[in-house]
């Protein structure tokens, strides 16, 4: 597999978390919340990172409700995983983020809500699912 930079979200109408990781290391890790309902704003903040990072693939978590079902929130994270592809032209992945914000707050050892580290929970699980992972 060749080697690749990915960028992860985890969306919300009020604040996006992000991630970075790579297939080399196989290892994700957070970095930055854009607290903006704004959607320039974000998608300004977005392409600077793209610019900056260079992905060559992008990670959106993909909301569903406790059994695995569509929910209200799963459109909006396909609306905006076809927006990433849409405006940047990268090949985006959805990835169920189920229980990523527990999972994140475990990590952190805090109960307050840490969207990057949800990001990073949600590109680990992605990282963890390719061919040859341990």
């Amino acid at each position: 597999m060749p080697e690749e930079t990915l960028l992860a979200f985890d969306y919300g109408t009020k604040k996006i978390g992000i991630a970075i990781g790579n297939t080399l290391t196989r290892q994700a890790r957070p970095m930055e919340i854009i607290h903006s309902e704004v959607r320039d704003v974000r998608f300004a903040r977005i392409a600077a990172l793209l610019a900056e990072w260079q992905p060559q693939r992008l990670v959106v978590g993909l909301a569903l409700d406790a059994e695995g079902g569509e929910q209200e929130s799963t459109a909006r994270c396909r609306r905006f995983a076809n927006q990433l592809h849409g405006r940047f032209g990268l090949p985006v992945v959805l990835v169920d983020e189920r229980g990523s914000s527990l999972q994140a707050q475990a990590l952190l050892g805090t109960h307050a809500a840490d969207d990057a580290m949800a990001a990073a929970v949600i590109l680990q699980r992605y990282l963890d699912a390719l061919p040859g992972a341990d």
